[in-house]
């Protein structure tokens, strides 16, 4: 048997028996069988024994991982998959790059009222306690930025609403 006195996940679900050469063994301990069943759903037990034959033994355990990961991800999101997550990653990782960018130009424009005038920075309102009060501050903000440095507004709508988040994982 494949390392221990039961069978491995794989040869459980698809009730047979483990032999002492079992290529799933390693990967599918009989203890973890959510493991198998999902990799096995999205790609097949024939498929993935055909994949880990064809992979040298130390890239077997790195590609098992994947395999699992991208089968979960499946589950979630049949037709996307990672390239969902991936995608909606990137997307957070772009809106996050352009907060930042907002805040590095506000700080700079700061920097330059104060240069011109130190005392009319004294009377600045505390910052926003909310998510929402946060939003419209950082609009405001937003349109004092193109104001300070010059932009035409093209859009009323430049900032998307972060309060309206769609969630991957959700």
């Amino acid at each position: 048997m494949g390392g221990g006195s039961s069978p491995c996940a794989s040869c459980k679900l698809l009730r047979r028996r483990c032999a002492k050469d079992c290529i799933f063994a390693p990967y599918f301990p009989p203890d973890d069988p959510h493991k198998f069943a999902i990799v096995h759903k999205v790609f097949g037990a024939s498929n993935v024994s055909k994949m880990l034959q064809e992979l040298p033994v130390h890239q077997r355990g790195d590609a098992v991982n994947s395999l699992v990961y991208e089968a979960n991800a499946r589950m979630r999101d049949p037709v996307y998959g990672c390239v969902g997550a991936i995608s909606y990653l990137q997307n957070q990782v772009s809106q996050l790059q352009m907060q930042l960018a907002v805040a590095q130009a506000e700080i700079l424009c700061i920097q330059m009222q104060q240069e011109q005038s130190p005392a009319a920075m004294v009377g600045l309102p505390p910052p926003p306690q909310d998510e929402k009060s946060s939003l419209l501050l950082a609009t405001n903000n937003f349109n004092n930025l193109q104001q300070c440095f010059g932009f035409a507004s093209t859009s009323s709508n430049v900032m998307q609403d972060p309060l309206k988040r769609e969630s991957l994982w959700t």
